[in-house]
């Protein structure tokens, strides 16, 4: 039966396209292709896919500036970037881009549809409301932003998540390897110190005092909590 998942699949190498589009297929996964940056930027904003699967080094335009124009023109759906490059500094450069996950070229195929699946229960799947209020504070997870006293405030697409997250399961012990798990995904080599750094920095735009957190709660030797009541 055929999922009702789109995912578009952006590489020049014909041989490799078709590989991979051949497998999500398999997996009853709907796929889009596209050669090069110039068509995936088009495709990407007029189907606006569940999950794009962008190579890095793209003719037209690289695959770098294709994630820039189709976020700030509102994309907001998963890009996976599949790359050769594996330093950890090409790893950074892409999550700031704003890259949801990466897999290293060559990879193995039941591995990238392991990462789909992961994508698909996780993000694909489930329901988003509209905004969720802590103190005098709403988060709207659709356009990355806080608002407070009328005034907006721009969240990270990775401090986005990781808030998400919280406010999904207020209220409930949350280990750093779950919460990992959810914003970085599968495959990912991220450790608990790069994920502490993200939420010092979300402390600084949600809570009054970062430095004694009333909401964004550390449970030591765990993880987080996050407390929307805190009468």
């Amino acid at each position: 039966m055929e999922k009702d998942i789109t995912i578009a699949v952006v590489e020049d190498d014909e041989n490799l396209r078709f590989l991979v589009s051949h497998r999500l297929q398999s997996e009853n996964y709907k796929v889009i292709q596209a050669k090069d940056g110039i068509e995936a930027e088009k495709v990407i904003l007029e189907e606006q896919p569940d999950i794009v699967l962008l190579d890095w080094m793209l003719p037209g335009k690289e695959g770098d500036e294709v994630i820039q124009n189709v976020r700030k023109a509102g994309f907001d759906n998963i890009i996976i970037m599949m790359t050769a490059k594996s330093q950890d500094v090409d790893k950074i450069d892409a999550y700031s881009l704003g890259v949801t996950d990466y897999i290293t070229k060559p990879f193995n195929m039941d591995v990238l549809v392991a990462m789909i699946e992961n994508k698909v229960n996780f993000f694909v799947s489930k329901p988003t409301q509209d905004f969720y209020v802590f103190g005098d504070t709403e988060h709207h997870p659709t356009i990355h932003s806080l608002i407070r006293e009328g005034k907006k405030i721009e969240l990270t697409i990775l401090e986005n998540r990781i808030l998400l997250h919280f406010l999904q399961n207020s209220g409930r012990d949350i280990t750093r390897e779950e919460l990992m798990q959810v914003v970085w995904g599968y495959s990912s080599n991220v450790n608990t110190r790069t994920l502490d750094m993200h939420v010092v920095r979300l402390r600084k735009k949600i809570e009054p005092n970062p430095d004694k957190p009333q909401y964004l709660q550390t449970v030591r030797g765990l993880g987080y909590k996050f407390v929307v009541d805190t009468e």
